[in-house]
């Protein structure tokens, strides 16, 4: 745990720029660790897939989509932050499956 977390005070009780700051810097870091874990993941599906036409999948991505609005909606965030934000991860996502997919079969 970063020792400054214990300076974290919910969203609805900050009363300073700086808190509000350092609760987005903490959350920063915390989703850069998640999205690293979500590449690791996305490297396996170039590893195990043997065929490149099915590294995109219109049919996960809409699924994927559906999933985070709703977890989204559950959790008080907006779709019209998720939707495209988890447009634009999936797309980077499976660019970065497919250069990883052509280097293992080089």
């Amino acid at each position: 745990m970063d020792p400054t977390d214990s300076a974290i005070v919910p969203a609805a009780e900050c009363r300073t720029m700086v808190q509000v700051r350092a609760a987005i810097d903490r959350i920063d870091r915390a989703l850069v660790a998640l999205l690293a874990e979500r590449q690791g993941y996305i490297e396996a599906a170039a590893r195990i897939k043997t065929d490149r036409d099915r590294v995109h999948d219109d049919a996960r991505i809409e699924d994927v989509v559906a999933k985070v609005i709703a977890e989204g909606r559950e959790a008080g965030l907006s779709p019209e932050i998720a939707e495209p934000v988890w447009r634009e991860l999936i797309a980077r996502s499976i660019a970065h499956e497919f250069r990883v997919f052509d280097a293992q079969r080089k």
